[in-house]
């Protein structure tokens, strides 16, 4: 998995309104890339959406992935 996967994992488990955190990656992503990146975790289920605005990650059917030391600070700064 891809380190732009995982950071948005992560930032799911943070912010789960959609709104938010598109609003907290676009410093460090583009909106299409986020876009993008959460249309393939719900696609491969790793993320569900919950109504319009909530976004979730699917633990009960994937755990997150080990976080590369080098995105610790990144998420920590969200």
């Amino acid at each position: 998995m891809n380190e732009k996967m995982i950071l948005v994992q992560y930032a799911i488990k943070k912010y789960e309104n959609e709104a938010t955190l598109i609003e907290k990656l676009q410093p460090i992503l583009s909106a299409k890339d986020i876009q993008r990146t959460i249309d393939t975790l719900i696609g491969t289920q790793k993320v569900r959406r919950i109504g319009p605005e909530t976004i979730q990650n699917n633990e009960s059917h994937t755990e997150l992935p080990d976080m590369p030391d080098n995105l610790k600070s990144v998420i920590d700064q969200l």
